[in-house]
């Protein structure tokens, strides 16, 4: 999958782009769903929080923090999608 062994080469990172921007796009959209029990502010600020870590993470280099920032974001995706607010965002 990767090309590089440890750091990301320009050919994984254009490769993870696509699937990063879905996964930002439906956090955002998860945490609009009526499901979970937030008021407007405590959404802005889950939001504003889903934001500064996917800005954080665009930086990131290393393949191996790459694989497992993808992994928590499908995870924290499935417990949005059932209602539960994912415990590093609360």
């Amino acid at each position: 999958m990767y090309k590089g062994l440890i750091w990301a080469s320009a050919e994984d990172l254009a490769r993870n782009r696509g699937k990063v921007l879905s996964l930002y796009r439906q956090v955002l959209r998860s945490l609009n769903s009526p499901d979970l029990p937030l008021n407007l502010a405590a959404r802005l600020h889950r939001k504003a929080q889903a934001r500064a870590i996917f800005m954080l993470a665009a930086e990131e280099r290393s393949v191996h923090n790459i694989k497992d920032l993808l992994d928590i974001a499908e995870y924290s995706l499935s417990l949005l999608k059932k209602g539960e607010i994912p415990k590093y965002i609360q």
